[in-house]
């Protein structure tokens, strides 16, 4: 198949390798010249994903309209602010485009002001085309190596025939991507685990145990199916790669920027400071104000997601978070 990826950050080099590996035509394109310049040249990415050779098959473009001429599906690295004008990117550069029949994002966040999933972005800024989403608990540096790894492909307005066919072309012997319905399901839940992941990593910097994170774990998981049942979700999506193994693995692994984040913060560090020093986007911290805003216009109960915003937003000490949800009114559970 002929696939582009668009952004070349840790997880879109890591995709490219893969894709590489098995066999397709696969084209990255970096947002900024000088970054397409330099992966063409050294044939590595030592800002994002240092110590993975890039092979020589692998094509590094940088104008977009050439690219997409004859590709079937494009898949957008870039963090979810950028979603938007990434997308629009695109748009503009479709113009000798006729194979193209799936646009699939790899952002995990909502949009700010408007709180819209990626697949929402995508169909209002790329009308006519089919999109979707490509999530699960994958760390760039895992899936680069070919460690063994399992995703979840959701997607709208793409037949169903076509759609096993981007399934097939994904999946191999290091990855294994399973089919979903729920296009919301499968993307709140890539979005709401970045902000329990900095919930936990509060845990991990106050050095409160294994027990504590376990329960936050385990609540973290019945407040992100109720938020998303809320939303329009199925309950079910969250018990699958999606929502319990994104929440895991991002929650636990040493890898993770927004669990690194929150152990900053339970250290005491604070977050105009961590941000102000990270190359690299933590997308839970915009997310958690989104979510915020759009569970406080719904009226949904989300503790967990409102302690975690006045941590970021409003100065709240982790520990004393920590002591507001504990003493809540017991409940059953």
């Amino acid at each position: 198949m002929n696939i582009v990826v668009v952004g070349a950050g840790a997880w879109g080099t890591a995709f490219t390798l893969h894709l590489s590996r098995l066999g397709h035509t696969v084209t990255l394109v970096p947002r900024r010249f000088e970054q397409a310049l330099a992966l063409a040249s050294t044939r590595e990415n030592p800002e994002y994903l240092p110590g993975f050779a890039l092979p020589q098959s692998v094509q590094i473009g940088h104008e977009l309209a050439p690219v997409l001429m004859e590709a079937e599906l494009v898949l957008l690295a870039c963090p979810s602010q950028a979603l938007r004008e990434t997308a629009a990117r695109v748009q503009a550069g479709l113009g000798g485009a006729t194979g193209l029949k799936l646009v699939v994002s790899l952002a995990k966040g909502l949009e700010l002001g408007t709180h819209l999933r990626p697949s929402e972005v995508l169909a209002a800024t790329l009308p006519g085309l089919a999109v979707g989403c490509l999530t699960g608990p994958t760390n760039a540096a895992e899936v680069a190596a070919g460690k063994p790894s399992a995703m979840v492909l959701a997607a709208q307005g793409a037949e169903e025939g076509f759609l096993a066919e981007v399934q097939a072309a994904l999946s191999g012997p290091t990855l294994r991507v399973y089919r979903s319905a729920d296009v919301a399901g499968v993307e709140f839940g890539g979005c709401l685990k970045n902000v329990y992941a900095i919930a936990a990593g509060c845990c991990d910097g106050l050095r409160l145990g294994d027990n504590a994170k376990a329960a936050l774990l385990t609540r973290a998981l019945a407040e992100m199916v109720r938020v998303g049942g809320a939303l329009g979700a199925k309950a079910e999506t969250f018990y699958g790669l999606g929502g319990f193994g994104d929440l895991v693995a991002t929650c636990t692994g040493a890898w993770s920027r927004n669990r690194t984040f929150g152990q900053r913060l339970g250290e005491g560090r604070k977050a105009v400071e961590l941000l102000a020093a990270s190359k690299s986007v933590v997308e839970g911290y915009r997310t958690t104000e989104s979510f915020y805003e759009l569970c406080a216009e719904r009226g949904i109960d989300a503790p967990i997601l409102t302690e975690t915003h006045r941590i970021l937003y409003a100065g709240k000490p982790p520990a004393e978070a920590l002591a507001a949800l504990m003493g809540r009114e017991l409940k059953r559970e």
